[in-house]
């Protein structure tokens, strides 16, 4: 069922709780990427367009419920303030008289941003006592933080046993189009997954390997799946008790009628930050290297499978394309998903690096905002932080 959009609330006049991901990377107090706060920006002018007192509350990294002024939100207000144009008012509380006293203050289309929610013990511990404490400081709550919706924490989903809730228009369009992904897709649609480790997307493989038309892997894990087919690795990162599970997949995958593609050539070098690496087939690599990157036969046969596809998605590096000398599996992939034709969509920090540096994502039709959401969602699981909103047409 649909979940209550805030597009459907009267807002004007009210105090709006909006849950946002404002955890940014900082160099001291220098934002050095600001794509998360400019995720937001949709809700955040939708709700000031229409009349709200905006009360925004996020994390920043991992304090542990204690104060850590590094740790301060104070550089993302002021960010957010040079995009959108307006003061925005940094409090140094979350429940504190100094947040009272900056709401009370407050005119229609002001945006206040609280402290670091997880400066209070009783954000993670979803404190009942913590949520009521933030949901008495609003008159109705919206959450735009896909990229924590898979935490069941005091600000996701604490919170909605005291006030009306709704979907921010960030995480309407992340479940929208995450969902269409995996319950109806234009067909054919492959996915992409790469990255170091089988076990880190086992049930994400598990739960797309009967809804697409393609599965292309890459990176570390492939390593396991040539291991399955009984290819030497050499020295290679490999993970032995995944090599059954690897196994399942591509009887899965045969089961279903799925075109699996795995490398057939590859980058293989002795050292990570080697120069440069060694083209060789994936029945010839030696016992002391490693393999680091899908060669480019490899990676021209995903390229022309991906051309193919009515939708794409992507979720992971092909390679340790950190290094240059083995980033040219995850350039060439990068490459192909920003020129499909078909409706793309990327996921996982890594990936979406990759096409930003290489100036590709305007040419993605949608680059998730949650990494560890991003996963679950995929992997069929439901999120607390959307469970938690109530379904479209409930009363207010």
């Amino acid at each position: 069922m649909p979940k209550r959009s805030i597009t459907s609330a009267d807002v004007r006049g009210k105090r709006v709780l909006c849950r946002v991901d404002f955890n940014v990377p900082l160099d001291g107090s220098t934002i050095t990427d600001d794509t998360r706060i400019r995720a937001a920006l949709p809700t955040i002018e939708w709700l000031r367009d229409h009349g709200a007192k905006i009360i925004l509350c996020s994390h920043l990294g991992r304090p542990k419920g204690k104060i850590v002024e590094g740790l301060r939100l104070a550089p993302a207000a002021q960010r957010l303030s040079d995009v959108i144009g307006q003061p925005v008012t940094a409090v140094r509380s979350t429940i504190g008289d100094d947040a009272r006293d900056a709401i009370a203050a407050m005119q229609d289309d002001d945006i206040v941003l609280l402290e670091n929610l997880r400066f209070n013990p009783g954000e993670e511990a979803n404190d009942p006592g913590f949520a009521r404490s933030l949901a008495s400081l609003a008159d109705l709550y919206v959450n735009d933080a896909f990229g924590a919706a898979h935490r069941a924490h005091a600000s996701t989903v604490g919170v909605t046993e005291y006030l009306p809730a709704y979907l921010g228009l960030l995480m309407q369009r992340e479940v929208d189009t995450l969902g269409k992904l995996l319950h109806d897709p234009e067909r054919p649609f492959a996915a992409i997954i790469g990255g170091a480790k089988v076990s880190d997307k086992i049930a994400v493989l598990q739960n797309l390997v009967t809804k697409v038309d393609a599965l292309l892997i890459g990176g570390g894990m492939a390593n396991t799946f040539l291991l399955a087919q009984g290819m030497r690795v050499g020295a290679s990162l490999v993970e032995p008790d995944q090599v059954e599970t690897a196994r399942q997949i591509i009887q899965a995958a045969q089961d279903a009628g799925i075109d699996l593609l795995l490398p057939t050539d590859v980058v293989v070098a002795r050292d990570i930050k080697a120069s440069e690496g060694q083209v060789t087939s994936v029945d010839a690599i030696a016992d002391d290297d490693a393999i680091f990157d899908i060669g480019l036969e490899s990676a021209r046969a995903y390229a022309k499978t991906i051309a193919r596809q009515k939708t794409i998605l992507w979720n992971g590096p092909l390679g340790v394309a950190e290094n240059p000398a083995f980033a040219n599996g995850t350039r060439t992939v990068a490459e192909a998903v920003a020129n499909a034709e078909g409706f793309t969509v990327i996921g996982g920090g890594d990936s979406v690096a990759a096409v930003e540096q290489m100036g590709l994502a305007d040419r993605i039709d949608h680059i998730s905002t949650g990494g560890g959401a991003s996963l679950e969602f995929l992997e069929g699981k439901t999120l607390p932080g959307i469970a938690a909103i109530p379904d479209r047409g409930a009363d207010a």
